[in-house]
């Protein structure tokens, strides 16, 4: 099965990335079988930035995102949310890759669920 998880909310302030990283990670454990894909979209972008410091017991979208990746997962960042918020010149975390309108069109095409958060 092919899933794909469009995140669209800030990193902190809200639960709904640390939420949708976190069914990512139950579905690579319980459903190895499961092709699985993140686009971060909107204020998402910046839960790909790294050096992500919380405090001692909070979650870290950081450390969750690389945990995805480190199963087999691509998880790439919407150019032009990056390029709208002036992060065009930072460094992603390594791994993520940016990725176009064009390539989300196609993954939501190609995926049999697309969940938003």
């Amino acid at each position: 099965m092919k899933v794909l998880l469009v995140i669209n909310d800030a990193p902190y302030g809200t639960e709904k990335a640390y939420n949708a990283l976190r069914l990512a990670m139950a579905l690579q454990r319980e459903h190895a079988d499961a092709e699985l894909r993140v686009f971060l979209l909107g204020d998402a972008v910046t839960c790909a930035l790294p050096k992500q410091t919380t405090p001692q017991g909070y979650y870290n979208l950081e450390r969750m995102l690389k945990a995805v990746m480190s199963k087999g997962a691509p998880v790439k960042a919407c150019e032009s949310c990056i390029e709208a918020r002036g992060l065009k010149e930072l460094t992603l975390i390594e791994g993520v890759q940016v990725g176009t309108m064009s390539e989300l069109a196609g993954w939501v095409a190609e995926s049999e669920k697309a969940l938003t958060f």
